[in-house]
């Protein structure tokens, strides 16, 4: 019996078998192959992710071109940023540092010149004043003390030459009609300009009294042109001094004062020398200011307009 219950055993359990249902948690693709239908939640929640992803990668596309088509739009439309305007080319320019020292120098070499002049030379110094606050120079121990010094003389010359070429220079420099560039070349042109113009005038009135037989009168005359001369160089050195460091507002008003005053100058040099020379001369004020303006203004202005076109070409 049990040989019997045991073959039937083994016979039927074939058919059990067959008969059982199958798992609920495998599955068959279309390919017939088995999966698990336990990874199937797993596998959807990848692809919600990455479904998910591409619509959000989508959104963020959309809202960078319509930020770029708005941008785009402001630009355009824009009167003040003129993004639809021909571009032009901008040159870099190499910015130069101007350094108000080498002025500073000059005037500390000047003014050093000037004290030792004056140290050396007090007495001179103190006549020359005396004789140009004179109303007549006739007959004057003090103008013939200063005709007799004539190195001194020559001093004052240069201080004049060397404080009249900076003020030049400054001038030119205010109404920006040369640049700091060439500073050195720029003063040395202004201060040989200065004392070649006065050279050549000493050197033609010498050559005019000594040709005419007038030699005392234009001994006078010359005499009177370099008194002049000195003062000027002494006080246009504060006007300098203003011209160049003080604010542009301080430097305007010193400007415009040192002009006025150089005018007034040169009309006190015009009525003082017609004033000792008429009775000499037996010349009209008319006639004398003839020469006055074909002699020394008209050359003068002459030069001058000549230096000023060298320098703007050259500089």
């Amino acid at each position: 019996m049990k040989q019997v219950f045991f073959f039937f055993l083994m016979y039927i359990s074939p058919v059990l078998l067959l008969a059982q249902q199958p798992d609920s948690s495998m599955d068959k693709d279309s390919s017939g192959v088995v999966r698990d239908s336990s990874l199937l939640p797993a596998l959807a929640g990848d692809t919600l992710l990455k479904t998910d992803s591409i619509v959000k990668r989508d959104t963020g596309f959309n809202a960078r071109a319509i930020y770029d088509s708005a941008l785009k739009q402001i630009i355009t439309e824009n009167q003040f940023l003129n993004a639809g305007g021909i571009p032009v080319p901008m040159v870099n320019k190499i910015k130069s540092s101007k350094s108000p020292d080498n002025l500073f120098y000059i005037f500390a070499v000047t003014g050093i010149i000037l004290g030792f002049f004056r140290f050396f030379y007090i007495r001179y110094f103190n006549n020359l004043f005396r004789v140009f606050f004179n109303a007549s120079l006739r007959q004057s121990q003090l103008t013939d003390q200063l005709l007799q010094a004539k190195l001194p003389s020559l001093l004052f010359n240069i201080v004049f030459v060397l404080t009249g070429g900076v003020y030049v220079y400054l001038l030119l420099r205010y109404y920006h009609w040369v640049s700091s560039n060439n500073f050195w070349l720029v003063i040395f042109y202004c201060c040989l300009s200065l004392g070649g113009i006065y050279l050549i005038k000493f050197i033609s009135l010498k050559f005019i009294g000594w040709l005419t037989g007038y030699k005392e009168i234009t001994n006078t005359y010359v005499f009177i042109i370099f008194l002049i001369n000195k003062i000027l160089g002494i006080l246009l050195l504060p006007f300098a001094v203003i011209i160049a460091f003080a604010m542009p507002a301080l430097s305007t008003a010193a400007v415009i004062i040192s002009l006025l005053f150089i005018g007034l100058m040169f009309l006190l040099r015009f009525f003082r020398s017609y004033g000792l020379l008429q009775h000499q001369l037996k010349i009209s004020r008319f006639h004398f200011f003839l020469y006055v303006a074909g002699i020394e203004i008209i050359p003068v202005l002459l030069i001058y307009k000549a230096l000023v076109l060298l320098l703007s070409k050259n500089l």
